[in-house]
């Protein structure tokens, strides 16, 4: 066991940490010599201290040894997107305006991390203040195609076993779109339900806190330390600790809503087809219904309604940047451009077609459906770092403030992962878990996500499990 350490899951290097049979800073260790191996080529960290991430580790073992508690993460190696403050690293915002800065305090999320005694070695690469000018990080599968969006070097960290887990956020779909291209599990949690203080702030009503995993277990793990708890947050504590919203009730079958959504000609056609084999076969086991669900008129703007709030806000939020001309990508100066020609009155009109929608889904899915299944992406990752993705679901979900799933379950023409998505009502986060749950014990999500073996990790020598071929990984 004490060899490949960087390939246990959080949830099983955590087991045996408390068993005994290892410890924090054999475990870091591991990782920190992958982060070494990889780093070169995929290039997923922004910042990056082995010297103190083994401090932390040795820490932590201290604790152990003196028989003292230690939180669930218990060692576990956690990258964070460099948009969330820390008081001991650069907070860079993908931004060279930004260099160097240190905040000098935590974001909420990470005091979490560290109260749960989570192991930080440093910041993951993220877009230009988390837009969309992309940093340099490249795709773990083959480094000539692109990684996904904003989020995407948490996901390449997760996916090229650096760290086990990895924070991001999405505000269209820089948790999902990464997670599908790298191959790995992406959870974006209900709006509301983890904490934005000391992070980075693009749009008011839709960033979202997300995190990355090779496994269930450890997208479980992660939401439980990252999640508000108790009396303070009613509205949230209310649902999460209803029964009877979390949990599937025994007896019923999943009911489970085949979505196409409205960008679907958008998809490539082996995307469409994938999806529709894989909601085929879900539908053939005894306890699930799958039908088809056609989302109301009005979802067919969801993604003009996004755009207004998305540009109209970060116009707002960037105006003194942008009047001074010091921002750097010519892509932010384009969305501050559109912004600044959308009125007050046409951005609150937005709000409220935004509030609208939230409201049909919601009442879509009090018709008696625990989760929609969806295309994560169009298809597998475009070629070409710098590549336009085509138009997916993900942000009509972000919209909506809904959780979401990606499950790496597809293989495109190139060889290159993408996934399906899953989604449910707001707040019932755990019955999503749930159902992904019954996904992987019905074998059609996989235990534990595995690289494909290509010409970048081959180079340094690691060597990834066997995927299957053909429509559905398992």
């Amino acid at each position: 066991m004490k060899s490949n350490l960087f390939q246990l899951s959080a949830t099983e290097a955590i087991q045996y940490i408390h068993d005994g049979d290892l410890t924090v800073s054999e475990w870091v260790h591991s990782c920190l010599e992958q982060i070494h191996r990889l780093e070169p080529v995929l290039k997923a960290w922004a910042y990056f201290d082995p010297e103190s991430a083994l401090r932390q580790a040795a820490v932590i073992d201290a604790a152990i040894r003196q028989a003292e508690p230690v939180g669930k993460l218990a060692g576990a190696p956690v990258g964070v997107k460099d948009i969330f403050n820390t008081c001991d690293m650069p907070t860079q915002m993908g931004s060279p305006l930004w260099a160097g800065f240190t905040p000098g305090n935590d974001a909420r999320v990470v005091f979490s991390l560290r109260r749960a005694d989570a192991v930080i070695p440093g910041k993951t690469v993220t877009a230009e203040f988390a837009v969309h000018a992309p940093g340099p990080t490249t795709n773990p599968h083959n480094p000539d195609y692109m990684a996904g969006t904003s989020s995407t070097g948490s996901a390449v960290a997760v996916a090229s076993y650096m760290v086990p887990l990895a924070l991001g956020t999405q505000t269209a779909g820089s948790t999902i779109r990464p997670a599908s291209y790298c191959g790995v599990y992406g959870f974006k949690p209900s709006f509301g339900l983890i904490p934005r203080t000391g992070m980075l702030k693009t749009t008011d009503s839709l960033d979202t806190v997300g995190f990355f995993a090779r496994t269930l277990d450890d997208l479980g793990l992660l939401l439980e330390v990252m999640r508000v708890h108790g009396r303070d947050y009613p509205i949230c504590e209310s649902a999460l600790s209803d029964r009877s919203r979390q949990h599937k009730p025994r007896g019923k079958p999943w009911r489970i809503g085949l979505v196409r959504g409205p960008k679907w000609n958008c998809a490539e056609p082996y995307a469409r087809q994938a999806l529709c084999a894989f909601a085929d076969e879900l539908g053939r086991f005894e306890d699930t219904v799958v039908e088809e669900v056609v989302l109301p008129k009005g979802f067919d703007r969801a993604h003009a309604i996004h755009a207004t709030i998305y540009d109209r806000t970060l116009a707002y939020y960037f105006k003194e940047e942008c009047k001074q001309r010091t921002l750097i990508s010519e892509v932010m100066y384009e969305i501050i451009g559109r912004g600044e020609r959308i009125s007050l009155e046409d951005y609150k009109a937005a709000l409220d077609q935004q509030f609208q929608l939230s409201s049909e889904l919601d009442h879509l899915f009090c018709g008696g459906y625990d989760a929609f299944v969806n295309l994560s992406t169009g298809g597998e990752a475009p070629k070409g770092r710098l590549a336009v993705d085509r138009p997916d679901n993900c942000l009509v979900w972000t919209l909506c403030g809904v959780p979401a799933i990606n499950l790496p379950v597809f293989q495109g023409p190139n060889h290159l992962p993408f996934g399906a998505q899953i989604v449910a009502r707001r707040f019932d986060d755990y019955r999503l878990l749930q159902f992904a749950h019954y996904l992987r014990q019905h074998g059609l999500t996989p235990d534990c996500t595995n690289p494909r073996p290509d010409a970048v990790l081959e180079k340094f020598a690691v060597k990834p499990g066997r995927v299957q071929e053909g429509i559905l990984a398992s």
